[in-house]
């Protein structure tokens, strides 16, 4: 099991850095494929961005509503 959390973690860093990698090749005029790898990436951490932001508010909205603690 633990194998396999560590063979998915490393495949998800993996994805992260080619994605950086695409960003800024794509920056500076790389081709067709690494523009679009660039979208995907710059969408995906757009989507994690505003799901984290919505997260932020919801714990926030939790903390008013009972006087404090965070619900966990």
């Amino acid at each position: 099991m633990a194998v396999v959390v560590g063979a998915v973690l490393v495949a998800v860093l993996v994805l992260v850095v080619a994605g950086c990698g695409c960003v800024v090749w794509a920056e500076r005029g790389g081709p067709r494929w690494a523009r679009a790898a660039a979208a995907v990436t710059l969408g995906a951490g757009e989507v994690l961005r505003r799901l984290e932001r919505g997260r932020r508010r919801e714990r926030a909205r939790r903390r008013r509503v009972t006087g404090g603690g965070d619900g966990d």
